[in-house]
């Protein structure tokens, strides 16, 4: 039997995946996809799937992978995703075909425990008690771990300063000179990842691998016919993180951190490191003064010889300094490199450096884009525009002989505003490839409402966010909370939430969630929480990730809020480049980067809202330029086509059913 009658076989009525999957339904979408990637795994080439929500594109490509029985890589966004895919879709797939598939989870460094850098933590009496108790509670799960992936241990904050204390980076790991490098997590990880069929890894990890062209990811791919990316209109901006350089005042210090530990620790009098840390620690910190007091995530650009705002002879003259400071870490470490691994791995960072340093020192590349981030720290970055020439270069390889034989699958819920899907193949140097549109199964005409309050202040207005604010307080309660507010920024993050808190009716027992209260997962414990047993919910406001990969079925989630229309940020230099390049291009930047790009934040925003056939909801966008610019009707026709709503008496209408059905349809609970 082919590949392809064995996936129509096995998505037909009466199949194992039928009888055994909970709530499994036979999609004419969900076929029709998994009937292309099989087309694409038996005689390879590159699919782009846009799946809408809904399709069940993860059976689509997992079940024609593995019937395949060709090795397979797949690579997904974040590591909340992996882990779902690797501990219940993978496995609860492979039980319902009866197959015998050998699997494997691989993440980056530093979501593994290291035991020698555990170890150093442990010698190092300068940590706080905080710090002391928290390792302390480390070492203990970490004599029971299997894995050593710091995801299984409960209560651990992903944003505790002690993360990079018990974890190693490429920079600082010591390889096979590692005194523990025979029980390190992440090599066998890696073993593991070596001997297996299905390997599930996340996009960051990939691009990390595919910079450095280091063991791990570079061993893998070789040996892989079949490497599928979930979640890939992700692909493009994680890949530019890693395709360029990096260097920050954080890489710096935590080097001069090491140093001085390890320094006193084994060669204490050979070497003056107090003075060579001070030295480096001071030049890093007077490099982040010339940019005064500038606010958090301030992005400035450099497209001349020096940052914008900075003098040029103060910044060659802070550069210089650095370098003297790593020139003088060299020497020393050179004197003491035979006297244990650590101190040679030292020895390549601080020439690392050196040459990052003097790398920076030089004009930007010219296909590239240059910036420096401003925050605590401070980041220079040279990137390049998208990932298009990598891509062809490193994966599709068109002039190898065995790249013809590969099968390379990119899917997403979200792709683009065009048939196309040129928004997603074009930056990833896709264009040849065979691009598919699969629609969602939803109803979204009788399950979804959209709704544009035109009353509403421009969104430039001061006033905006506070009537916002103001709005949601007013109706929210007719569902008892049960709403997600999505913003464009963190500012109108706060004056939402805060605002939120002063109009909300005392009585209503709403609680106002807001991103940065708690990490992530329990704020979407909480809000899922807060609306079992018919108390009242919850109203979270957040922004960034939250726009995407947020899955609350069922009636805790009934009223999603988008504040305003996502658009780049025009003053971002990766942006301003991109603008450029269109216009020398003779394009319009407005039309095909500006739109398209507001188009996808949009409709992954949206997509929070119905994720069940027996979902509703009401969608609301609080940016009147959705009804009044031309532009507007292109990106209206983006989302699902949603009932539209025209006034809040029809909002409130619309809100007081959902209530009345959430409270006798067990289904909705």
């Amino acid at each position: 039997m082919s590949l392809h009658e064995q996936v129509l076989a096995a998505f037909a009525p009466g199949s194992a995946l039928a009888l055994s999957v909970e709530g499994f339904r036979c999609r004419p979408g969900q076929t029709e996809m998994a009937l292309a990637v099989a087309n694409i795994i038996e005689d390879g080439g590159v699919l782009v799937v846009e799946a809408g929500t809904g399709v069940g594109k993860t059976f689509s490509y997992l079940l024609p992978a593995l019937l395949s029985g060709e090795r397979v890589l797949v690579s997904t966004a974040t590591k909340t995703l992996q882990d779902q895919l690797f501990g219940r879709d993978l496995p609860n797939l492979i039980a319902t075909l009866g197959l015998s598939v050998r699997t494997a989870l691989l993440k980056g460094r530093g979501s593994y425990l290291c035991l020698h850098r555990m170890g150093q933590a442990r010698q190092d009496m300068t940590s706080g008690g905080g710090i002391t108790r928290a390792l302390a509670r480390i070492e203990i799960w970490s004599q029971g771990t299997k894995t050593g992936d710091l995801a299984e241990l409960p209560g651990l904050d992903e944003r505790s300063p002690l993360i990079p204390l018990v974890t190693s980076t490429r920079e600082n790991c010591l390889g096979a000179q590692c005194p523990q490098f025979r029980a390190c997590h992440v090599n066998n990880a890696r073993r593991e990842a070596l001997a297996a069929d299905v390997v599930v890894i996340n996009h960051h990890l990939f691009f990390a691998d595919l910079a450095v062209r280091e063991s791990g990811m570079a061993e893998l791919l070789p040996t892989v016919r079949t490497v599928i990316f979930d979640e890939a209109h992700q692909l493009n901006e994680t890949g530019v993180q890693f395709l360029g350089r990096h260097l920050s005042t954080g890489q710096l210090l935590d080097f001069a951190r090491d140093m001085l530990a390890l320094g006193l620790q084994l060669a204490r009098g050979l070497v003056d490191w107090t003075q060579l840390v001070s030295t480096l620690e001071r030049s890093a910190r007077d490099l982040r003064l010339h940019f005064g007091k500038a606010q958090p995530g301030t992005k400035l650009s450099w497209t001349q010889a020096t940052p914008e705002q900075i003098h040029p002879e103060d910044w060659h003259d802070a550069l210089n300094a650095l370098s003297q400071a790593c020139q003088q870490a060299v020497q020393g470490l050179s004197t003491v490199s035979e006297m244990a691994p650590d101190f040679v791995r030292l020895l390549e960072r601080a020439e690392a450096l050196l040459a990052l340093i003097e790398f920076f020192s030089h004009p930007c590349d010219p296909g590239a884009v240059r910036w420096v981030d401003v925050g605590t720290q401070l980041k220079l970055v040279e990137s390049p525009l998208d990932i298009a020439d990598a891509v062809r270069s490193k994966l599709l390889k068109p002039d190898s002989p065995e790249s013809s034989s590969k099968s390379w699958i990119f899917t997403s819920a979200t792709l683009g505003d065009a048939s196309g899907l040129r928004w997603f193949t074009e930056p990833c140097g896709l264009e040849q490839a065979q691009a598919l549109q699969v629609k969602s199964p939803f109803d979204y005409a009788q399950q979804a409402s959209l709704f544009v309050p035109s009353t509403l202040p421009k969104p430039a207005d001061p006033a905006h966010s506070e009537q916002v604010a103001v709005l949601v307080a007013r109706l929210s309660p007719i569902i008892g909370g049960r709403t997600l507010v999505l913003t464009t920024s963190l500012r109108a993050l706060r004056t939402i939430s805060e605002a939120l808190q002063l109009h909300l009716s005392a009585d209503s027992g709403i609680e106002v969630l807001a991103q940065g209260q708690l990490p992530k997962r329990q704020l979407m414990e909480r809000f899922r929480q807060g609306a079992m047993d018919g108390q009242a919910g919850c109203i979270l406001v957040a922004s960034a990730s939250f726009w995407e990969g947020v899955d609350i079925p069922g009636d805790a989630l009934q009223m999603v809020v988008i504040d305003k229309l996502p658009f780049p940020t025009p003053n971002d230099p990766l942006v301003e480049a991109r603008v450029r390049r269109l216009e020398l291009a003779g394009r319009s930047p407005f039309n095909a980067y500006f739109v398209p790009e507001a188009a996808v934040a949009l409709k992954q925003g949206a997509g929070r809202l119905i994720r069940r056939e027996t979902d509703q909801g009401v969608l609301m966008i609080c940016d009147t330029r959705l009804l009044t610019m031309g532009y507007g009707r292109r990106l209206l026709a983006a989302l699902p086509a949603m009932r539209r709503v025209e006034t809040e008496a029809e909002v409130v209408q619309t809100l007081q059913a959902f209530t009345r059905v959430s409270t006798t349809d067990s289904t909705w609970l």
